[in-house]
């Protein structure tokens, strides 16, 4: 079906200057032509039209750091949750994904690839996903959640199952083996613990837990097998290990000093901040355990100054949130946090939008508003190139396509536009 968006400022994705009165003239889930309205050609009928309304509207917004089957829980009462129970909360955690114009992720971990296919077949609404599978983990690593007294707590999201293979590895062997296993098990991109974390009972994001031998053993196995690796890197060495051996994107990137953000540099090693676990989890007394907030609380100042000299120093730097850490749906709060960081609100977006599709490798098709690519579209209320901070609430974003198709809408009525605009009119 033909269908036309108009009446709104467009801001593409591409960090040029925002378009006026344009139009986006889509054929089913396509974008077929872009422009200013009277410069784009439409066919005279058989048109569907969707008013932005004097909106703004962007390219779906991307998280390249999630969890779609993790929330914030209490362990002691998500552990006497059926098995099955965290599919059925996923339907959810995607809903909300979307309601926040959301409409691509890469989930970081424990989600296998039954939910995607879910997805993609139209059982279930959610964002467009690549996924990790298993995290490979070393023993007693972020990731291992055994505890001194001799217990496993292993979340309740984090149990291995038939196509959720324990992350478990150490040596070049193992290492070599999991990544065959995880890839076999249906993951797009491989995902590796390298430091500790402030989520992890038995290390700290300071503590490096896979050597360079590892690490270059995990890439080469995954690039062999087309695919690129994630890695968890907290701390300092780890993050350079991680740049060295090769690592497509380093996630969280607390520790960076110099050498560490010049090696980043080098490499053309993408950073995934997610600014914004840090910030949540050093609040939340409700479901953090006692160290996970004290290591929260003691990052969270240095984390934000490390991203910033990255920035400053021309780090390609692409939003991920770990979502899950938090609840789902407040990841746009994340623009906010890296323009407190130095970042522009177009930077923002950018980082949100066409950066992040060039780290997902799916910069031919999506990232940016342009003939040819996908419609993949959010309609705003509020100019968020004024308020960055607007996206943060989703009654701002009153419309979300996905693949050409509507779903979510809550613009105004025709009565209701009628009824503010005559306001207008007599003011």
């Amino acid at each position: 079906m033909d269908t036309v968006i108009n009446n709104g400022t467009l801001i593409d994705g591409n960090g040029g200057e925002p378009i006026k009165d344009a139009v986006i003239f889509m054929e089913d889930n396509q974008i077929k032509a872009v422009g200013q309205a009277g410069r784009v050609a439409i066919p005279n009928s058989g048109v569907s039209i969707i008013d932005a309304q004097g909106g703004y509207i962007l390219p779906g917004f991307f998280d390249l750091h999630v969890h779609l089957l993790i929330e914030p829980c209490n362990i002691a009462e998500a552990l006497k949750n059926p098995f099955s129970l965290k599919f059925f909360q996923a339907v959810h955690h995607m809903r909300d994904l979307l309601d926040a114009g959301v409409t691509s992720v890469r989930d970081a971990g424990y989600t296998d690839a039954g939910v995607k296919e879910a997805v993609n077949r139209g059982i279930v609404a959610g964002p467009r996903m690549q996924v990790s599978v298993t995290a490979l983990t070393s023993t007693g690593g972020h990731g291992d959640s055994w505890v001194p007294s001799g217990v496993d707590v292993t979340m309740p999201f984090m149990n291995a199952y038939p196509s959720l293979p324990n992350g478990i590895c150490n040596g070049v062997d193992e290492v070599r083996q999991k990544v065959r296993e995880v890839i076999r098990d249906g993951a797009d991109i491989v995902k590796v613990h390298a430091t500790g974390g402030v989520m992890s009972p038995t290390d700290t994001p300071q503590f490096t837990e896979f050597t360079m031998d590892e690490l270059e053993a995990i890439v080469e196995e995954a690039n062999l097998r087309g695919r690129k690796v994630m890695a968890h890197a907290q701390g300092n060495l780890g993050v350079k290990f991680c740049a060295r051996a090769g690592v497509h994107s380093v996630e969280h990137g607390i520790y960076l000093d110099d050498e560490a953000i010049e090696l980043l540099l080098e490499n053309g090693t993408y950073l995934i901040p997610t600014l914004l676990a840090g910030v949540s989890a050093a609040k939340d007394v409700a479901h953090m355990s006692k160290f996970s907030l004290e290591k929260a609380k003691e990052v969270v100042g240095i984390h934000h100054e490390s991203i910033a000299k990255a920035y400053q120093a021309g780090v390609k730097i692409a939003m991920g949130t770990d979502s899950g850490v938090m609840p789902h749906g407040q990841n746009l709060q994340e623009l906010g946090l890296m323009c407190a960081i130095g970042m522009s609100p177009m930077e923002s977006i950018v980082a949100s939008t066409k950066v992040a599709a060039e780290c997902m490798g799916w910069d031919d098709k999506l990232g940016t508003v342009e003939t040819g690519k996908l419609a993949d579209l959010v309609i705003l209320s509020k100019d968020p190139l004024r308020d960055i901070h607007i996206v943060e609430d989703r009654k701002n974003v009153v419309t979300v396509i996905k693949d050409g198709k509507i779903v979510k809408d809550i613009r105004k009525t025709g009565e209701e536009v009628s009824e503010k605009k005559e306001e207008i009119e007599i003011q």
